[in-house]
């Protein structure tokens, strides 16, 4: 079954269905789902959960106070609102953050994301995503031309962080003991073994 019109509203039931992206650019999404567009199917999750929410806010933190001692470095970080619109291969991404580092040109309507890019992307892989952060979008990131991708992954105990070359990306692994630093943000510094802590100290608890 193929979903055309742009006023459907997507909810768990379509997950797995094929839908065009121009359809899916604007369609509403049922409270309390996330939905993306992978490579022409949608992809329908719940609301991240508590574990993935504490490191995704740590990692804000580390990004907002850097951008408050560092004005005019970043322009906008965007948690879990951003979309990448990707043609090329039938996608729609919803990063967990988005890093934009220049203001958007052209209309600020909601075709907006056609054509604005965030230099750095991060994505925090939960059980589900697995396959999705490290294969899919590792892919697609690269077409859209975003410049660094960060796989942050507590189960593992690893952070990928994956920067342009010129024929594919370049890609270092950091551990708990490592930070996480690129020459897109001077002096920028996020620690890798507190993001990891968080997910332990919370299955501790269990």
């Amino acid at each position: 079954m193929i979903l055309t019109r742009a006023k459907t509203k997507i909810g768990p039931s379509h997950h797995g269905r094929k839908m065009s992206l121009r359809a899916f650019e604007f369609a509403e999404v049922e409270e309390g789902c996330s939905a993306e567009l992978a490579r022409g199917y949608i992809i329908v999750s719940e609301v991240a959960n508590y574990l993935h929410g504490l490191q995704i806010d740590f990692i804000m933190d580390c990004l907002r106070t850097y951008k408050v001692a560092t004005p005019g470095v970043i322009h906008i970080i965007f948690e879990g609102s951003s979309k990448l619109f990707i043609p090329a291969w039938e996608s729609e991404r919803h990063p967990d953050i988005a890093i934009y580092l220049s203001p958007p040109t052209g209309k600020k309507d909601r075709t907006i994301w056609r054509r604005w890019i965030p230099e750095i992307v991060v994505e925090v892989v939960s059980p589900d995503s697995d396959s999705r952060d490290y294969t899919e979008k590792r892919d697609e990131y690269w077409t859209l031309g975003i410049k660094e991708y960060w796989i942050v992954d507590a189960k593992r105990q690893q952070l990928v962080r994956l920067h342009r070359g010129r024929t594919q990306w370049k890609e270092l692994i950091l551990g708990p003991a490592q930070v996480c630093e690129t020459k897109l943000l001077p002096g920028f510094q996020l620690p890798c073994g507190s993001i990891f802590a968080l997910a332990s100290d919370v299955r501790d608890e269990d």
